[in-house]
């Protein structure tokens, strides 16, 4: 049998002994009797602690017989401390119990029948009496408490539903105790960021209760009315009062100095907790989070900067590091959603960088633990939320990229490699069946080119077709069944195909498809015509001859996109990465140019053409807009541009015209374009380089498996102390 060792142990143990073991309402005493004996000097808390116990004891169906819980904690206290109870304790014991007991003992039996009274009230309560109730109380408290007005700036709508929700809790603090105190305690403590003043809860609640006198004679409603909204005032009081530290007052002015003034009382253990962390009862707020929501930003840096100081007392080092991510795992998410302007300081905060120099070096330390593993010592979402938030300048900072790359180079880059192994493999093949090997001479093949044509080729439909095809029917799947689809075009389309490489790899399917089906070699199999020696392997038999064509394009295409897939390899630079993107920004810019020529093509070939008199060699603006095309691109004959200046000088001028334009004007716009284009885009496309990686290095992590995760974290070693200068450990 186990010996009881504490308070509540030995007490439910000695009530079983002396058979109270069926009175389960000692329970409910027992689970708030601490906060009752802390608070025994404060009269209001005290109160406050019987007011709720009582509530809760209502919903007891039972006698209840007080004087047994004294008898059973009297029994309990000496058998814990036989050598130290002595008769002084007795009475301290006995006094305590005695104004326990008062308090409980005025209200057993009252909160049920208030909760009735209220409930009935507010059950037959007309229309009109409820919207007035709503409507008027804040109107009655501002008549009683004029500077309660500056507190409230808020709409009508928003009044009234404050105050039904008040009157709710009136009705709710009978009915469910425990759960309102956890929820008043939290609306308390929010209350702190606004800055009301305790002051303006008597008023309300004198508002409130004269309102209901108004509407109703039944006296006992009307006390049970005061008494619970009462109760819920007292409550917000205490959270307000116990929540209102000088950290909170700081951030309502939004003064760094203030928050200064606030910290210098604040031992160095206890700083992080202060500015972290605001408790009353169960319910905690983050002052932290607080600056962030309400707008309070000097101070937010302020903080962040405080967090992130490393500080020295003798042998000990105090860094709030770890208690940022311990109490906030997810601060770079809320900081890249609602305040990512503070993403620097942060990140700022996580190097230290020593002052002295040696052979022209200094000591460097990041602390980047939390940005890698969570507190399970699982893989960390945080570079996935950097991801997401898809900021380029941010990417690029040094703790990101150390903690990227570490990542990259340690985990990821081995697997993805591997990833990409089978479809080099496949390209390969399909490369060597299709460029390399086939001539393109005339030159009649050999048996053994034949065949290892045939086979590369068949190769590549079952390895690369058949895995795309099984890819493509799984993702689609599983789009529709989790209603992952975009219906921007009318039709639902999977959310798969609007990404760049899964569109890429659906086209290739299709392609390797229509080519499976227009395969020379198995179009000859299957009119059983052979080759030129009896062969049975052969690409130029009658039956495939007018198919041809529509191979070769399908051929062409799926070629041109396995090479465009392998451009993902481009991410093991991060330079020539970047030198892509840029590629591909710059698109954007040449089609720019090319539908100002196209305009200007059609402008000139339309209106040369109505000078067909002048020159009817050439008839037509198509025609024109063909040699005008020609003239842009510099192929025109030089001969013919004599041609026409000795025939017609009227056609002669406008084409003139238009070569200066396009050879002058827009090929030079053109190119000042693309320069700065490029000056513009190419900072910011190694952060988008560097954020392709990162998405890559965050997928491939979460297939590795625990054993080598395991590892990695083993050799990183990251609960070892570094070492600030030469024999200065932290």
């Amino acid at each position: 049998m186990k010996v009881p060792t504490t308070f509540n142990e030995m007490l439910l143990f000695n009530a079983s002994v002396m058979g109270f073991g069926s009175n389960t309402w000692m329970n409910i005493i027992l689970s708030q009797f601490d906060d009752m004996v802390r608070n025994v000097a404060n009269s209001s808390r005290l109160q406050e602690e019987c007011d709720v116990v009582s509530l809760v004891l209502a919903k007891y169906r039972g006698p209840i017989n007080l004087p047994d819980f004294k008898a059973v904690t009297l029994a309990s206290l000496r058998s814990l401390l036989p050598e130290d109870w002595d008769s002084s304790h007795e009475i301290a014991w006995g006094w305590l119990w005695e104004n326990i007991e008062g308090l409980l003992s005025s209200m057993i039996g009252k909160p049920r029948q208030q909760e009735h009274a209220l409930g009935n009230f507010f059950r037959y309560m007309e229309e009109q009496d409820s919207l007035r109730l709503t409507q008027q109380l804040f109107p009655v408290f501002f008549e009683l408490a004029p500077a309660g007005q500056d507190f409230f700036q808020q709409s009508a709508t928003r009044m009234h539903f404050i105050s039904g929700r008040i009157l709710t809790m009136t009705l709710d603090m009978y009915a469910a105790p425990r759960k309102m105190v956890e929820e008043i305690s939290g609306i308390g403590l929010r209350h702190v960021g606004y800055a009301i003043p305790v002051e303006m809860f008597p008023p309300f609640v004198s508002a409130a209760v004269g309102l209901l006198q108004e509407l109703t004679t039944n006296e006992l409603a009307i006390e049970a009315f005061r008494w619970s909204l009462a109760l819920i005032s007292k409550i917000l009081v205490r959270a307000i009062t116990e929540g209102s530290t000088l950290v909170m007052k700081a951030i309502n002015t939004n003064q760094k100095l203030m928050l200064e003034k606030a910290m210098e009382v604040c031992s160095r253990g206890q700083r992080a907790n202060e500015l972290l962390s605001i408790t009353v009862g169960t319910q905690s707020i983050s002052p932290f989070y607080w600056a962030i929501d309400s707008g309070a930003t000097v101070c937010a840096v302020a903080m962040l900067e405080d967090l992130l100081t490393i500080r020295a007392d003798r042998d000990v080092y105090y860094f709030g590091y770890d208690t940022l991510f311990t109490r906030h795992p997810e601060v770079i998410q809320r900081l890249c959603a609602t305040a990512p302007t503070l993403m620097p300081t942060l990140l700022d905060g996580l190097v230290w960088r020593s002052r002295q120099t040696r052979e022209g070096s200094r000591r460097v330390n990041y602390y980047v633990k939390h940005l890698i593993q969570d507190l399970e010592g699982n893989f960390s979402q945080n570079l996935e939320w950097l991801v997401a938030h898809g900021d380029p300048k941010i990417i690029r900072h040094p703790t990101v990229v150390m903690f990227a790359d570490l990542l990259w180079y340690k985990l990821a880059s081995y697997k993805f490699v591997l990833s990409k192994l089978y479809f080099l493999v496949i390209m390969v093949i399909f490369v060597t069946s299709q460029a390399i090997i086939p001539s393109h001479t005339g030159a009649e093949q050999t048996q053994e080119e034949l065949i290892v044509m045939f086979t590369f080729r068949m190769m590549n439909y079952l390895g690369m077709m058949c895995k795309l095809m099984f890819s493509t029917i799984r993702k689609t799947c599983s789009d529709c069944a989790s209603g992952n689809l975009n219906r921007s075009f009318c039709i639902p389309i999977p959310n798969f195909l609007f990404s760049a490489q899964d569109a890429a790899n659906f086209c290739l399917m299709w392609l390797l498809i229509i080519s499976c089906a227009q395969e020379p070699f198995i179009l000859c199999l299957i009119f059983g015509q052979t080759g030129p020696n009896g062969f049975p392997l052969t690409t130029t038999c009658q039956g495939a001859e007018e198919f041809m064509g529509t191979y070769s394009i399908t051929s062409f295409l799926a070629m041109m996109i396995y090479w465009a897939l392998l451009l993902d390899l481009a991410i093991f630079s991060m330079r020539i990465s970047a030198y892509v993107l840029v590629c591909g920004r710059m698109l954007g810019e040449v089609a720019l140019f090319l539908c100002a020529l196209t305009c200007i093509i059609l402008a000139f070939s339309t209106s040369v053409s109505a000078l067909y008199n002048e020159y009817p060699s050439i008839e037509g603006f198509y025609v024109w807009a063909d040699v005008l095309f020609q003239m842009a691109l510099e192929i025109y004959p030089e001969e013919n541009y004599l041609d026409i200046a000795a025939r017609s000088v009227f056609v002669f001028v406008p084409i003139a015209v238009f070569v200066f334009v396009v050879s002058i004007m827009l090929m030079n716009l053109l190119i000042a374009q693309l320069t700065q284009s490029y000056h513009d885009a190419y900072s910011n496309m190694q952060g988008y380089a560097r954020l392709n990686r990162a998405a890559i290095t965050a997928n491939t992590l979460h297939a590795l498996s625990r054993k080598r995760w395991s590892g990695f974290l083993a050799g990183l070693a990251m609960d070892q102390p570094l070492e600030f200068n030469e024999g200065d450990a932290s």
